[in-house]
């Protein structure tokens, strides 16, 4: 009796080690597909919110600079989003692989428990058939024997509904290991469906990007006459915002910042990389610093701020709590710069304005409305800055990723 139950005190041992060992490959695995699975639904919302850009532009197959950018978006991002469902497959293969590996090393555990059950009962019934526990425990030669004898046959009687129920938890813990392989299963087959889906959708907006670069191209002349227009316009722009930051700048170095303008500096500050966006939804279409252009190699752009495109209709909001030290119009669409101690944000091409100067506000309030411009394919894009006192900051590096 004893060493049976040693043997099976090591079978229970090996069981429990076998299981905390699944638990945590489990959560681990489990969190990495979740996180894989997470990712994948940003990117397929961000490729359905290009999509809706696209739906707004001049409903003609004509090409435009802004058809081509938001298709360039759409297959950067289709990429990512395969090789993200490609990790996803891995992931699901391996899990699937130590799932498996789980429940054949239970079943083997679970058929021992079996056989030690059945050997048990089989030498409890020969017993039996020797000797009644009844007359087993008459025939002690004393009390104390007496007491023992019934102890053990008392501890047996546990014994054995102690093993039922590991041959019942052992057959759970199996069932449940089915049902993990089949919901993996299934995940992996929806991954594959999409994986194939994207890789479609693809192949037709890379072969529709060519075919815009090719009409983009033959316009040449067209497109470099309005390129340096625009480029005319943001050097205005801009020109307007500095001076207009020089003069706060000047103004505000003859006094001291107040107590209150210190603490939203030094929030500002620490947010670097988690302030909001200034647009609820869109993506970035012009990166701060020189950029090539998308279609001529040759040209290139040196950009004061980043460029946001969204969908129409959009606003543009505070990425931070502070106050508005001027609104002003230049080119038709007004700018507006917010005050955060010593930082200044700038939201400019703006149609409609839902603040003045000397408003206090809060996070996320909304500024005003984005302009959709109809001479540019409907293209909503709000060009937006960071300052440091004078110093201009590269905008990419302080909102959240």
């Amino acid at each position: 009796m004893v060493k049976a139950e040693r043997n099976i005190l090591g079978r229970v041992l090996g069981l429990v080690v076998l299981m905390v060992f699944f638990m945590q490959f489990s959560v681990y695995a489990a969190d990495s597909v979740k996180d894989l699975q997470k990712k994948q639904k940003k990117l397929q919302q961000e490729i359905e919110q290009t999509n809706k850009m696209l739906k707004q532009t001049k409903k003609d197959e004509t090409a435009t600079l802004n058809k081509l950018q938001l298709t360039q978006q759409n297959i950067k991002n289709q990429k990512k989003l395969i090789r993200t469902l490609n990790n996803e497959i891995t992931a699901l293969d391996r899990e699937m692989k130590t799932l498996g590996n789980t429940r054949d090393s239970l079943q083997r555990v679970l058929e021992r428990y079996k056989k030690d059950y059945a050997q048990m009962v089989r030498q409890t019934h020969y017993a039996r058939l020797q000797q009644s526990p009844l007359l087993f425990l008459m025939s002690s030669d004393s009390f104390q024997q007496l007491a023992r004898r019934a102890r053990y046959l008392q501890e047996f009687a546990h014994y054995r509904q102690e093993q039922v129920a590991r041959i019942e938890y052992t057959q759970a813990e199996i069932d449940v290991q089915n049902d993990l392989l089949q919901a993996n299963r299934d995940d992996k087959q929806n991954a594959l469906s999409s994986r194939k889906r994207e890789q479609e959708n693809l192949k037709r907006d890379e072969r529709k990007q060519q075919t815009m670069l090719n009409q983009l191209k033959s316009k040449e002349k067209d497109l470099t006459k309005q390129l340096k227009q625009k480029q005319k316009k943001v050097a205005e722009l801009n020109k307007k915002i500095d001076d207009m930051i020089r003069k706060q700048t000047e103004k505000a170095s003859k006094t001291s910042l107040t107590k209150e303008q210190k603490l939203i500096a030094g929030g500002f500050e620490a947010n670097k990389g988690r302030l909001p966006w200034p647009v609820e939804r869109g993506m970035i279409s012009g990166h701060y610093g020189k950029q090539q252009h998308p279609v001529y190699s040759q040209v290139t752009m040196d950009n004061k701020g980043i460029y946001i495109q969204t969908t129409a209709g959009m606003k543009a909001r505070a990425v931070y709590k502070g106050e508005v030290t001027s609104c002003f119009m230049v080119g038709g669409t007004y700018a507006v710069i917010v005050q955060h101690g010593n930082y200044r944000t700038v939201y400019s091409n703006l149609s409609k304005l839902n603040v003045r100067q000397g408003d206090k506000l809060e996070t996320k309030q909304v500024i005003g409305t984005i302009f959709t411009d109809p001479e540019q394919d409907q293209k909503t894009e709000l060009y937006f800055q960071i300052y440091k006192d004078r110093n201009i900051l590269n905008p990419e590096l302080w909102i959240a990723k």
